[in-house]
């Protein structure tokens, strides 16, 4: 049933006699797919395909499919871990920006059929599929629109091989509830051995999303689709971190529904031009990187930095969190990931379990049409996500009070709205009665903004009977259906499993130029007005070495960020060997530290060099750092 049909139905509903009528809708309003996609709240992200055995981000896309060959994959037990860990689905990158298809496609030779795993008859997409239809669990593809590896990327030719790929992805897999179109799009790549830089000048006008909407339309209509130009249903929470900006509205103005980062503000009055277009916030659970690296065991996100730097800043801001958890190159998780995802996965359940409001008497200072039985206060309390208590067309503001069953102790307020009708509120507070008064508990900064899907506001440890919701702004009468009261686990003593490998000591480093990408501090660089620009280091003494890694600039820019580099080692300073040359990837939008192994030598002196930046004229490295062979 469709949202317009929802509202109908509520209409029929109240309609009896004595009963008030729910108010119309303010502004742009959820379909019905994107309000059950928003009420899935987390899933899985899976980065996993040729990356995971050359140790990168992107690849180029001339990689030879003959390393793909995953022995102890296990579709069935990684999304077992994830329904374990109380996800709702999860998101599988079929198709990364290399080209390599990991599934039996016909659109492309550069695909599963030419790797030896299961003698090229096997089937990534698939296995995950149903293993997510026997556990229950929701099944989403991510087909990235760059293609580095396909001769005919950036010319007409390649639309017929990319709607292809959509279509046998959303026709063979079952029911696809998410399709992911990355925003990465264009630049150098191997394009059948042209080795060239290609653009594609406006996406929307190159992949012809109008039409690319159309087709998921038709072969799969409740199919989420994430990006698109802004024509999809979902759209990028702004970083890559895990978390999206408060206050945030689900519905944007239409001509800015491409833009990304577009600030998610509202005006006062709906605008006939809004879109919903909700937010997902993606990130990793280890900070290696979102395909899985060699020794990345040390860099894993502990359950408390789950839960206040991720979910409480996305899920708990009223967007969806989509998390992801590499495979390795056997085909399985990391057990350190495993151990994480499952810690805060019960962290979560036990923040959840109990709402220590629901079964509260109200009274409120203003029921819509005096009909309490359909619109009064404990709606809020009574476990219903549909029932809301709602005032008057003219009563933009109210408040309503709530006496709990018995004297609760709880610092996790939840509220939601009715979005069916929309997003309404701007501002609201929470106060609880303590010491014979009323007292606001939400100190948060911008507290109180924006509801929408929900928020979940951390609020000072609180003891009382007696709680009160104050709407001080809203753009029509507020439609709230949920208020809870919730208690945070205590998980401060729950850390990442495993100690993060720093690589080699710095002490006796020197360097003329770049002293300050050795210093050990990610808030200084290194920088130079050129490019190509090189730093050379003296670590004072011959050692074996195998791997270095590289932090980009971390003040917030990206200009003369560096993405392109060549890593050359010395015995003595004067002869000198190349041992890595290469491309960092996806630092627009994750500039995190990238790690590159490569094969042992023994070295005194290191030279690193600045090939190309993403913007400007310059080079730049937060932190370099240089890893012994084991």
């Amino acid at each position: 049933m469709n949202t317009k049909h929802i509202i109908t139905a509520l209409l029929a509903l109240a309609s009896t006699a004595g009963a008030a009528n729910p108010p119309a809708p303010c502004g742009a309003v959820p379909t019905e797919q994107q309000i059950q996609w928003q009420r899935m709240e987390w899933y899985a992200f899976v980065h996993f395909g040729l990356n995971t055995y050359t140790n990168k981000e992107w690849g180029y896309g001339d990689e030879d499919p003959a390393m793909f060959n995953p022995t102890k994959f296990d579709a069935d037990k990684i999304v077992s871990t994830f329904k374990q860990a109380g996800m709702k689905g999860m998101i599988y990158t079929a198709k990364h920006h290399d080209g390599f298809c990991l599934w039996q496609t016909k659109a492309t030779k550069h695909n599963i059929s030419q790797s030896p795993w299961k003698k090229g008859k096997g089937d990534v997409a698939r296995e995950f599929s149903t293993a997510c239809k026997n556990h229950g669990m929701r099944f989403g593809v991510y087909l990235s629109p760059w293609d580095r590896n396909c001769a005919e990327y950036g010319r007409p030719g390649y639309l017929k091989v990319y709607y292809k790929q959509i279509e046998e992805l959303l026709t063979k897999y079952g029911n696809i509830f998410e399709i992911w179109f990355d925003g990465a799009n264009g630049g150098d790549g191997f394009y059948g051995g042209a080795k060239e830089r290609r653009n594609i000048g406006k996406a929307d006008d190159y992949y012809k999303f109008a039409d690319v909407v159309k087709l998921i339309r038709k072969l799969q209509p409740n199919c989420i689709i994430w990006g698109a130009a802004g024509r999809g249903d979902a759209s990028w929470g702004g970083s890559e971190q895990g978390f999206v900006k408060y206050p945030y509205w689900n519905v944007i103005n239409t001509e800015n529904a491409a833009n990304e980062r577009h600030p998610r503000t509202l005006a006062d009055t709906p605008d006939k031009s809004e879109k919903w277009l909700a937010l997902e916030a993606d990130t990793t659970i280890n900070g290696s990187g979102w395909f899985w690296h060699p020794n990345q065991e040390g860099r894993v996100k502990s359950p408390q930095k789950l839960m206040d730097d991720v979910y409480m800043k996305s899920v708990g801001y009223g967007a969806n969190l989509i998390l992801n958890v590499a495979a390795n190159r056997d085909g399985q998780l990391d057990p350190a990931d495993v151990d994480a995802l499952l810690r805060f996965g019960e962290a979560r359940r036990q923040l959840l379990a109990t709402d220590f409001a629901k079964g509260a008497k109200g009274k409120a200072s203003n029921v819509r049409g005096n009909d309490a039985k359909n619109f009064g206060p404990e709606k809020l309390t009574d476990g219903d996500i549909e029932s809301y208590w709602c005032t008057d067309d003219k009563v933009t503001t109210g408040e309503v009070e709530l006496q709990l069953k018995k004297p609760a102790t709880f610092d996790v307020v939840r509220v939601r709205e009715q979005i069916r009708l929309g997003q309404r509120v701007q501002d609201f507070a929470i106060d609880a009665w303590v010491d014979g008064q009323w007292q606001t508990i939400d100190k948060e900064e911008a507290a109180g903004k924006s509801i929408g899907n929900q928020v979940m506001r951390r609020v000072q440890p609180t003891t009382t009977d007696k709680v009160r919701l104050r709407i001080t702004k809203s753009r029509a009468c507020p439609c709230i259906s949920e208020l809870s009261l919730l208690k945070m686990p205590d998980i401060a003593s729950v850390t990442a499993p495993a100690v993060q490998d720093t690589g080699l000591a710095k002490g006796s480093w020197t360097s003329k130029k770049g002293a300050a990408a050795i210093d050990g501090k990610e808030d200084t660089m290194w920088h130079s007005d050129k490019c190509p620009a090189s730093i050379t280091v003296d670590m004072g003494q011959k050692q074996k070495i195998a791997a270095f890694s590289y932090t980009p600039r971390q003040d917030g820019t990206v200009k003369d960020m560096t993405d392109r580099y060549t890593l050359e080692v010395s015995a003595n300073g004067k002869n000198w060997k190349k041992v890595s040359e290469g491309e960092f990837g996806n630092l627009r939008a994750n500039p995190i530290e990238q790690r590159v192994d490569f094969s042992p030598v023994e070295a005194r002196f290191f030279r690193f060099t600045a090939t190309r930046s993403i913007e400007g004229s310059g080079s730049s490295a937060a932190e370099i750092n240089i890893y012994p062979a084991k």
